[in-house]
Formats: C-alpha cells, sequence, structure tokens
C-alpha cells in the first residue's frame, strides 16, 4: 500500500515537474512565436501604420531590392502632430523621397488592424494587385498576416518583418518593455483568433 502511494506521489512530481517545463518553454518561445518573416515578390508592399521611424525605412529596402514596383504607405488620416496632419507629413516625407512616383499614402480611419485591412482593400482597388507584401513591426507580423488574409480572400499575402529593437525582442525576458510588448501583442492575437475574426 505505501508503495503505491509512494508511486503515485513520484508520478504526480513527475507530471507536475514536466507540465511546468512544458509552460516555461512555451513562455520561452512566445517571442518568436509572434515572429513571420516570409517575404514573397509581390505587386506592391504595404507599409503599415503605427510606427513612422522603422516601417518607412523597411518599406524603401524593400522597393530597392525589387521586391515590388510600388509601395503603399499607410497613414492615420486623423492623427495630428502639433498643428499638423499626420497625412500631411507623410506626404512632405514622400515627395522628398527618389522613390516618390512609386510611393502612395493609403488614408487609415480604423483604429484596429482589421479596420486597417479594409482601408487597405480600397487603396489597393486601383492598383489592380493581387499579390500583397505586409511590412511591418516584427512582434505585429503573424496577426498582420492572418488579419489580411482573412479579411481579404481576392489576394495573396506575404509579410516581412521590421525589426523594432527598441520596443521588442524575441528574448523578451531580457528588457521590461520587451516584456510589454511580447505580453500586449499576445492578448491582442488571443483577442482576434477567438473573438474578433468571427465578427
Amino acid at each position: 500500500m505505501n508503495k503505491n502511494l509512494t508511486k503515485s506521489r513520484v508520478l504526480r512530481w513527475v507530471l507536475a515537474l514536466l507540465i511546468a517545463a512544458a509552460g516555461i518553454c512555451a513562455l520561452a518561445l512566445s517571442g518568436r512565436y509572434l515572429v513571420v518573416n516570409q517575404p514573397r515578390k509581390s505587386d506592391v508592399i504595404v507599409v503599415l501604420a503605427g510606427e513612422t521611424d522603422v516601417r518607412p525605412a523597411c518599406g524603401l529596402q524593400l522597393l530597392h531590392e525589387n521586391y515590388a514596383s510600388r509601395m503603399l504607405l499607410n497613414v492615420p488620416a486623423d492623427a495630428r502632430v502639433y498643428q499638423w496632419s499626420q497625412a500631411e507629413l507623410a506626404e512632405k516625407y514622400v515627395q522628398g523621397l527618389p522613390e516618390s512616383k512609386s510611393i502612395k499614402i493609403c488614408p487609415i480611419h480604423g483604429f484596429s488592424t482589421k479596420a486597417e485591412a479594409a482601408d487597405v482593400v480600397r487603396c489597393l482597388q486601383p492598383l489592380n494587385a493581387r499579390k500583397v507584401l505586409l511590412e511591418t513591426s516584427d512582434y505585429h507580423t503573424r496577426r498582420a498576416l492572418s488579419i489580411f488574409a482573412t479579411v481579404d480572400k481576392t489576394r495573396q499575402y506575404s509579410v516581412f518583418s521590421c525589426s523594432e529593437p527598441r520596443s521588442f525582442g524575441i528574448n523578451w525576458w531580457q528588457q521590461r518593455e520587451w516584456a510589454k510588448t511580447d505580453l500586449y501583442e499576445w492578448m491582442r492575437l488571443i483577442w482576434w483568433q477567438m473573438v474578433d475574426r468571427w465578427r
């Protein structure tokens, strides 16, 4: 009887340790899971809104590497920086680029990636684009690709992961900001998968 109890306790401890180890592994890999980097040659590159320093530069890099001949720069339509609208600033930025003829501003009216996808579909209509390369922050790639592919089934989407070391790293536990970004993005991804994609 005592031997059976001892075996039962040992098995429970082993099982608890295995579950804990699996949980730790899942947590350690959570940052890596968020990042998808599978760019393909496309008709147009779409730089998603939300960051104005790194993302546009990554979009230009993809343009130079001939991933597409055209680029859409998503800009929040109603956002302002002091007395200027973000759209005005983006237009000035684009006009100052040697590639300006290949770049169009896509005004974004929504506040979520799902709403942004609907705005992008409207901007893509006159371009006759069938293959679209999304470019966004590394942590946002998995959710963005899933959302665009769900919202718009008429086009093929791929994604490029633009690294933002100030905000995120796959080893999220190494910096406080990375840990916050990892947590918030997981919350958004779960909300998208469990709720928002079915609406």
